[in-house]
């Protein structure tokens, strides 16, 4: 189960991305969602009019993952969330968990990063109707395509990327796994206006409660631009899978992903033998 606030004014693509968020966790582990249904806290104020906008965004998503929608509950609150609990179903043999990752797996990141600092630049309205259109998509995308490909070729271990932004689920796929992770930054797919957006200060507070978090458990390297750190730290809504795959499969996935996947995507990274740090950024 997954929800929370508004991070655009449309309350359709609203419940288009708060119902894909949701639906990821049960892609994240090789699954299939089944079942949906609704979790709605809503102020008594809001215009029947907006909710039915939000949960008409749901519905559509929760149809394009061919799940069904089985009820919901709502409650009163002063601040509108909406979300969704999902059940899916998964093979157990087919079953993937941040905790599968293998040294020599090659790390694939299927959607760009930089949305927390693109939605902060969207609230204080900042940002063109072309910006915003693009990280809607972004959002809004099933990591449905990600998942199909990724379960045809065969892969070791696998994440989503929201809260704890690139770093921080990288770091908890680390830890699970007993491994380190490498990244290289300057190969990470990032949403280009993020950048200049990073740089003029549009930095979500999670964003460096994250740097806070894997502090200790980084290695940087020295050339590191600071956006760059704050960019891989950026706390994603309905971001990509992190995708861990054998070397000899790595190339298999990335033509599948080309065929198939209509987010930008690259392959960012290796994880390798436990070292004095989980994660390494060159």
């Amino acid at each position: 189960m997954d929800f929370f606030t508004p991070v655009i004014d449309s309350p359709y693509y609203f419940g288009q991305i708060a119902a894909a968020n949701s639906l990821s966790d049960i892609y994240a582990m090789g699954g299939t969602p089944l079942t949906a249904m609704n979790i709605v806290c809503i102020p008594e104020c809001l215009p029947e009019e907006i909710l039915g906008e939000i949960l008409k965004g749901g519905a559509d998503k929760i149809a394009e993952a061919g799940a069904l929608l089985v009820g919901g509950h709502s409650v009163d609150d002063n601040e509108p969330k909406y979300g969704l609990s999902v059940t899916g179903m998964v093979h157990p043999l087919e079953f993937r968990a941040n905790s599968h990752a293998q040294p020599g797996d090659i790390l694939i990141l299927t959607k760009p990063i930089g949305l927390g600092i693109i939605n902060t630049a969207i609230k204080a309205d900042f940002v063109s109707g072309d910006v915003i259109d693009k990280a809607i998509y972004i959002m809004a995308y099933l990591n449905k395509d990600a998942k199909d490909a990724m379960q045809e070729i065969g892969i070791n271990g696998c994440t989503d990327i929201t809260g704890f932004g690139l770093l921080g689920h990288a770091y908890e796929m680390a830890k699970a796994s007993n491994v380190s992770i490498e990244i290289e930054y300057n190969q990470v797919p990032i949403i280009e206006e993020a950048i200049e957006l990073g740089e003029m200060g549009f930095v979500p507070g999670g964003a460096y409660a994250n740097i806070e978090y894997v502090k200790n458990k980084t290695l940087w390297a020295e050339n590191t631009p600071d956006v760059i750190k704050k960019i891989l730290c950026d706390p994603q809504t309905s971001g990509g899978l992190l995708i861990t795959i054998k070397e000899e499969k790595a190339h298999e996935l990335l033509t599948r992903l080309e065929n198939t996947l209509k987010t930008p995507y690259a392959q960012i990274g290796r994880v390798l033998q436990r070292g004095k740090k989980e994660l390494v950024i060159k």
